[in-house]
């Protein structure tokens, strides 16, 4: 059975392959604004349900579809891809100091069955200065990245502390995904 994931993120790619699995690359190209009033965790698991759709659509019914969609909030507000260098430093620096919660929903699809999860996990920055978040943008790397940072980058030198998934943080929550597939006949070990 094929399996499909619908995401052109390398690094949900790089969990895959971490797990051993062999997939195809299929990202689906969906509207992710937010709704208004649109509660976090109700945003990032449409999000994944609109990637999965999307996907089934183009594909076999027997084709397992993995989507996702991960979210960065702080104060209950969602913090995207920065829109460019200026929106990169004012994220940067909400989160400098800070405790915030990075969501990421997981939806495995195959024929009539579609089963979903949710990781949320608190991630802990310590203070960040305006030189240090500059440097940062510099690199390129918080460019596509929601929150502005790549907790499996540069951008893990801001992380004081972690409580939750750490593979949830990075964009494919690898537990809760296991856990989905093995309602698919998938096994990993």
């Amino acid at each position: 059975m094929p399996i499909v994931l619908a995401s052109a993120s390398p690094r949900r790619a790089e969990l895959l392959q971490q797990i051993g699995l062999d997939f195809d690359v299929s990202p689906s190209d969906i509207d992710e604004s937010v709704h208004c009033n649109e509660p976090v965790m109700d945003y990032v698991q449409r999000m994944a349900l609109s990637k999965a759709t999307v996907a089934r659509q183009q594909r076999s019914p027997q084709d397992i579809i993995i989507a996702a969609d991960t979210t960065v909030s702080i104060d209950d507000t969602i913090l995207g891809k920065p829109e460019n260098e200026a929106h990169c430093l004012e994220m940067l620096a909400r989160l400098s100091g800070r405790i915030h919660m990075v969501h990421t929903a997981v939806v495995v699809s195959q024929l009539d069955y579609v089963g979903k999860a949710l990781s949320s996990s608190q991630v802990s920055f310590r203070a960040i200065n305006a030189v240090e978040a500059k440097n940062y943008w510099s690199t390129g790397e918080p460019n596509d990245k929601a929150g502005s940072y790549a907790i499996q980058g540069k951008g893990a030198v801001f992380v004081d502390k972690i409580t939750g998934s750490y593979s949830g943080v990075v964009g494919l929550p690898l537990y809760e995904l296991t856990q989905l597939l093995r309602d698919t006949d998938v096994s990993i070990l």
